[in-house]
């Protein structure tokens, strides 16, 4: 199985265009060592040809073409991008669907709930029905994903993460910003031999998805924040990391100390926001999140299971 990371930053990238935090400023001005990030997504394939892309990034138009394997190979048109996955209806996570829109066939997977969602914005219908037929799936029970040309050889399973209803409906759902469980999944996806995880966002850690993850082979899970109160420590805003449905990466119930008995082989943080000290290679928070034994997604990184 081949996975190519196509972004790793939270929504707005890394260094964010209006941010001025000294992460942001530090990698614009060259003074710390970092690398720039696009927006979280990812391109799974099980033979290297046909791939499905989770999460339809904003910045997708870069993000293909910095990917060879996504790019046309036959005239006139040609896109070896099958089918595409949501993990929920957020800006960051949808909003590259409308750079997907110049009929082009591909399936697109997600919750009722996300479709629902996409249905009552009319520009979405750029994706023209002709094109682009729209599935939705049952959360626990592992499917066999499709494309436009048949079966991409992947399993699925989907099941609800603790999370947030996205940010352009938290005026509807105040008394519920939590959303219901098809508004925040997360994914195993299986080529019949080997597996991973990927939780782009995820507010805590739940005895469920602890016995899920336990000694996983390889997860990609929400490294937005490394306080809980990040931004209000820089100034940003006032919002926290569990208010916007994110665990925070440092403290007694961070992320860090959460996974410490769960023996995942191989752990990577993605989604992570452009005022994360983590992101700062020399950072006492990188060096510490080392130490822990994670690591940190990078943009045009590829692994293969």
């Amino acid at each position: 199985m081949f996975i190519v990371v196509l972004g790793s930053a939270a929504g707005g990238g890394f260094p964010q265009w209006n941010c001025n935090a000294p992460t942001s400023r530090g990698i614009r001005e060259g003074r710390i060592r970092a690398k720039p990030r696009t927006q979280a997504s990812i391109a799974v394939s099980r033979d290297g040809e046909n791939w499905l892309l989770i999460n339809a990034s904003p910045d997708f138009r870069q993000q293909q073409a910095a990917a060879r394997q996504l790019w046309p190979r036959e005239q006139p048109r040609h896109s070896p991008i099958k089918a595409v996955l949501l993990t929920s209806a957020e800006i960051d996570h949808v909003a590259g669907l409308l750079s997907m829109r110049e009929s082009q066939s591909f399936t697109l997977w997600a919750t009722g709930r996300v479709h629902d969602i996409l249905a009552e914005n009319p520009i979405f219908g750029a994706l023209a029905p002709d094109y682009v037929t729209r599935r939705s799936f049952d959360l626990g029970k592992p499917w066999d994903i499709s494309g436009n040309t048949g079966s991409l050889g992947l399993t699925i399973e989907a099941f609800s993460v603790p999370g947030k209803v996205p940010l352009f409906l938290e005026a509807r759902n105040r008394d519920n910003l939590a959303g219901g469980a098809e508004d925040t999944i997360g994914l195993r996806v299986s080529d019949g031999r080997s597996s991973f995880f990927f939780i782009p966002g995820c507010a805590r850690l739940t005895d469920d998805l602890r016995q899920r993850l336990k000694e996983a082979a390889l997860l990609f899970f929400d490294g937005t924040l490394w306080t809980d109160d990040e931004l209000q420590r820089q100034g940003i805003g006032a919002k926290t990391g569990q208010r916007m449905g994110h665990m925070s990466i440092d403290g007694a119930e961070g992320t860090i100390a959460a996974f410490h008995d769960l023996n995942v082989q191989r752990k990577l943080f993605i989604h992570i926001n452009t005022t994360n000290p983590v992101l700062d290679e020399d950072s006492a928070a990188h060096a510490a999140m080392r130490r822990a034994g994670w690591e940190i997604a990078e943009d045009g990184m590829e692994i293969r299971l």
